[in-house]
């Protein structure tokens, strides 16, 4: 405990620096729109833009479905006016004496309300099967808009504080589009509804349409101001509720189960999940009461309103100012005309919402998290040169760069190798020189062009990348190296490819051979282990026509021999490619045609395997390290005791 604070300082930290722990961060931007007032007025302006929203959605994906549902709605509010028309005149002529009496004159008006009755709901039935035809059409197409727009952004996104954010926003709002085109058809539904029920009541008598909108007031302040309750409630649960995400996928996922076992880590992992748990349960919680208390008070509002307009409606009976017929279709009219009040605020509100998530999806969409690449257009070939020009590079929220003043020149039928300690910058400067990254100081040229002129997805395809962490793809073993990029040889080019990294033994040994699926824990396939997986990942790059091929620790779970059958072969790919290769094992340097040493994000050292192992330096230190193995602890004999 500090006397001046009495704060208990944890090991290992300084008392100045405050204790972090997983939480995010709403952006600045993001708090200003979440704090501003959801009103009747701001929904009566956004409401408009939102039905256009889900009607621009739903005729991306469907237009014939579309526009049915359009003239649907339409169909349906004049077949509720015609029935509520005809229902006077059958009331006038009923009401005058007996039925069978006037049976015959009422026959008409009872068969065209029949008819728009039937209609009415036919057409109802043929409204909610459009809307779910065209639901989980809108949920995808939301989905694959907003997959592009990911797959569009700087890959410097992902190191970007408050990205994954956004993205977790926009998934919300992706997974809610689905839901917008049923409450936008409900909401003018509900509106043609009311429409035609008002229109039969301002001519029944015009005092009765003013009342009946006022009475609409409470409630749908009341559904508004819900609605902002449940919104923010959301908002204040999103970084736990991420956080449960995230636990969850460190639990069960295959990679992390082992640790989970050996490092008796899931009672204090299902601990913290129990504590967010609990923490979304307590804002939950008070947003359902607070929604209920304002639901309440709305509905009683709304209570009394009502009485006001059934008052009206008896004295209007009462004081001869309305017919017997006209105050009966009042009475339908006043509950159509209701339902369908209460439907433009139930569903307009719920609508409103929706948008509000929407609103992240859409942001997300057209700038990418605000990582969109925003590169040139020169398509490149090659390339024949790689240099490396004065590059600067730093991560957000860095101490100190990750590249400081780097130059560098990579020529093709070279292999180039990357030597330091780890945290030097090696991956950063890899990534700059493969286009992945663009330097944030200085350039890095392709054949003289700055790798920020280049088409960002053209310059990929003239690269092959083996990182560290390589991908294990759900597919069979010919996909994972082909990747959808077939070569005129087909399988020929595959397995020749396969044959350089010892990856063709892999091949050999499964079921189906290139056919077998590698995806075991999903579709019953095969699993491989981690250095059979680096074949199939180093088999991939080189199966690339690429120009410039990049290995990051490329044998790290490879045993001795593959290891040494790898880097004896790396000659023959370096005739049509210039090749950066990371390694820490340096005596798999010596196959490089340059070692380029480097400390703190700077360049120390270049020169060749002979040159850097005979001078004073760190490569020097590096290797006598490795080959020193006088220091360590030699086998214990039987008389040691």
């Amino acid at each position: 405990m500090t006397e001046e604070t009495g704060r208990t300082v944890k090991p290992g930290r300084s008392d100045s620096r405050p204790h972090e722990d997983l939480k995010l961060q709403l952006p600045s931007e993001r708090r200003i729109h979440t704090q501003q007032p959801m009103s009747v007025t701001a929904m009566s302006r956004r409401l408009p833009q939102l039905v256009r929203r889900a009607f621009a959605l739903a005729w991306r994906v469907d237009r014939t479905s579309t526009v049915l549902l359009l003239l649907l709605q339409a169909l349906s509010g004049g077949l509720g006016a015609v029935a509520l028309i005809a229902t006077t005149a059958t009331i006038g002529l009923v009401a005058t004496g007996r039925i069978a009496d006037h049976f015959g004159q009422a026959l008409p008006s009872l068969t065209v309300l029949g008819l728009a009755t039937g209609l009415r709901a036919l057409a109802g039935v043929a409204i909610t099967g459009l809307s779910e035809r065209l639901a989980p059409r809108i949920g995808r197409e939301g989905e694959l808009t907003l997959l592009e727009a990911a797959t569009s952004a700087e890959l410097a996104a992902y190191d970007t504080p408050g990205y994954n954010d956004k993205w977790d926003a926009a998934d919300r709002g992706a997974d809610v589009s689905k839901e917008l085109i049923g409450d936008a058809q409900n909401l003018i539904s509900s509106a043609v509804s009311l429409l035609a029920a008002a229109s039969v009541l301002t001519v029944l008598h015009p005092l009765l349409l003013p009342f009946l909108v006022a009475a609409s007031v409470p409630s749908g302040l009341a559904a508004v101001r819900s609605a902002r309750v449940h919104y923010l409630g959301m908002l204040a649960t999103l970084e736990d509720r991420r956080l449960l995400g995230l636990l969850r996928w460190f639990l069960v996922d295959k990679t992390t189960a082992d640790q989970v076992r050996s490092d008796t880590v899931a009672d204090f992992l299902i601990g913290r999940y129990r504590q967010a748990g609990a923490r979304i349960d307590r804002t939950t919680d008070e947003a359902a009461w607070r929604s209920a208390r304002i639901t309440l008070t709305g509905a009683l509002a709304g209570g009394l309103a009502s009485l006001t307009v059934w008052a009206v409606l008896v004295w209007l009976l009462t004081s001869g100012r309305m017919g017997i017929a006209a105050a009966g279709t009042a009475v339908i009219g006043l509950r159509a005309a209701a339902t369908g009040l209460q439907g433009i605020v139930g569903f307009g509100a719920r609508l409103y919402r929706l948008g509000l998530y929407l609103d992240d999806w859409a942001e997300f969409v057209e700038l990418a998290g605000g990582h969109r690449i925003d590169r040139g257009t020169v398509r490149p070939e090659g390339p024949e040169q790689v240099e490396v020009r004065d590059v600067s590079y730093t991560y957000p929220g860095a101490d100190r760069p990750a590249l400081d003043g780097v130059s560098l020149r990579l020529a093709r039928g070279e292999i180039v190798a990357l030597i330091g300690e780890n945290g030097s910058g090696k991956t950063t400067l890899m990534k700059c020189l493969a286009a992945l990254n663009l330097p944030h100081g200085g350039e890095v040229l392709w054949d003289g062009v700055p790798t920020r002129a280049l088409d960002a997805r053209a310059a990929w395809r003239r690269t092959a990348v083996v990182p560290q962490e390589f991908a294990r793809w759900p597919l069979t073993a010919r996909d994972n190296i082909q990747l959808g990029q077939s070569l005129r040889g087909g399988d020929e080019a595959v397995l020749r490819a396969a044959a350089l990294c010892g990856a063709d033994e892999v091949i050999g040994g499964l079921r189906s051979g290139l056919d077998t699926l590698l995806a075991r824990e999903w579709w019953g396939g095969v699993e491989l282990s981690s250095g059979q997986w680096q074949r199939i990942a180093v088999a991939r790059a080189l199966h690339r026509e690429a120009g410039l091929l990049v290995l990051d620790e490329p044998t790290s779970d490879l045993d001795a021999r593959v290891e040494h059958r790898i880097f004896h072969s790396l000659r023959a790919p370096a005739r049509d490619r210039a090749i950066i290769l990371v390694t820490h094992n340096l005596i798999n340097a010596a196959v490089a045609d340059r070692i380029v040493v480097m400390r703190e994000g700077r360049i120390v050292q270049t020169g060749s395997y002979t040159q850097l192992t005979a001078e004073p330096g760190l490569f020097r230190e590096l290797w006598l390290l490795q080959r020193d193995r006088g220091r360590l602890p030699v086998q214990r004999t039987t008389t040691d005791g």
